[in-house]
């Protein structure tokens, strides 16, 4: 697993693009680190945010921060 540090910023680098795309920017570019780099359209917006909340859920993970308990509901 990447260093928390190296998370962080991936995960700025996947918000900023984000943010890109929508306030107009058709294509926008994500490097990561050597492993090349993935073009994000409006096409695939839901991806690029599956791929913030992975970011995010591994940040968390790697701070020791508790995963969210589940809904219970009862009737």
């Amino acid at each position: 697993m990447p260093s928390l540090v190296i998370l962080k910023q991936r995960l700025e680098e996947a918000e900023l693009a984000l943010h890109q795309l929508n306030t107009g920017a058709r294509e926008v570019e994500v490097r990561v680190d050597d492993f090349g780099m993935t073009e994000f359209s409006e096409v695939n917006v839901r991806d690029l945010e599956r791929y913030i909340a992975h970011l995010r859920q591994a940040i968390a993970h790697t701070e020791g921060k508790p995963r969210r308990r589940p809904i219970l509901m009862r009737f």
